[in-house]
């Protein structure tokens, strides 16, 4: 027919060969909604992958933005409410709360902004998915773990742990964010609970930092920290480098453990940083190893 296809209501569109063309010309054809919905969600998601698969941390923070903006605009044209829009919500969370804690370098202010876009997708996706967890985000920790213990999905829980602690590490000295730091490693627990093995372990880390972030002698509980961080290294197979290196610069540190905190770092140097899932946060932790390898020479 002339290069041209036909949507599902016979309403025609040309296929053109950009992938800006053809992820965006189809909001003009509201015939083609659910197909856009679709689209746009594997575009997401294959997205993510894409990035984490990229072993080029300058291309990633580079070509990043653009993606976001993309995000922003497929997000802008959903209709306000609908509950299949979550899963585009919660992929935008997941790239902007990656791009402001790893690629905005000292620009404090746009770490904050970008954290903060973060959050609100993530909330805005996991409020489609519970809402009874959505009204109790802002209650009091009582009425928040007693909502808590009703969710039942970990995706939307893990995206929203994920994104409020970059919002956190963002706003470290807002002391309203970290009033909040309870809730977030309760959404943390709440995913083990459901799902140990999430997103390859990668839930262990955080929980690993959390724990690690003060000493025992004023709340801190370091070893259950190291646990953490241990069982995260074992469920990636060795692969998650992030986890040896934060390991490294959390807990070590804090317990002054220098032949634990220099055989990490030398194992994460002399480790392949390309598998399939950890490619990109492999080579960001190398790149973290050197640093923490030159500063451990002051600190211990």
């Amino acid at each position: 027919m002339n290069g041209f296809r036909l949507c599902e209501n016979g309403s025609m569109t040309r296929p053109f060969p950009s992938l800006w063309f053809a992820v965006l010309l189809p909001f003009a054809l509201s015939g083609c909604a659910s197909l856009v919905q679709k689209a746009g969600d594997r575009f997401a998601d294959n997205l993510g992958k894409a990035i984490l698969d990229n072993e080029d941390p300058a291309t990633v923070r580079d070509g990043l933005p653009a993606y976001l903006l993309l995000l922003d605009s497929l997000i802008a044209g959903q209709k306000p409410g609908a509950p299949g829009n979550a899963p585009m919500l919660l992929a935008a969370a997941k790239l902007n709360g990656a791009y402001a804690g790893n690629f905005t370098g000292d620009d404090a202010e746009r770490a904050q902004r970008l954290s903060a876009k973060a959050l609100d997708y993530a909330r805005r996706g996991e409020c489609l998915i519970d809402a009874g967890l959505c009204a109790a985000l802002d209650q009091d920790q009582d009425h928040f773990a007693a909502a808590l213990a009703n969710s039942k999905d970990p995706a939307p829980i893990y995206a929203l742990a994920t994104a409020w602690s970059g919002y956190l590490q963002a706003h470290s000295e807002d002391m309203v964010a970290i009033a909040d730091l309870p809730k977030i490693q309760a959404l943390l627990e709440r995913v083990v609970a459901l799902d140990p093995g999430h997103d390859h372990g990668q839930v262990y880390v955080y929980l690993g930092v959390l724990n690690s972030l003060r000493p025992e002698a004023i709340g801190g509980k370091p070893e259950l920290g190291r646990k953490y961080f241990e069982e995260a290294i074992e469920l990636s197979g060795g692969h998650n480098l992030y986890a040896k290196t934060l390991m490294a610069q959390y807990y070590a540190r804090l317990v002054y453990d220098q032949e634990l905190h220099d055989r990490l770092l030398v194992e994460v140097l002399a480790a392949d940083p390309k598998s399939p899932g950890f490619t990109l946060t492999n080579t960001l932790a190398q790149q973290l190893a050197r640093k923490l390898q030159e500063s451990g020479k002051d600190y211990f």
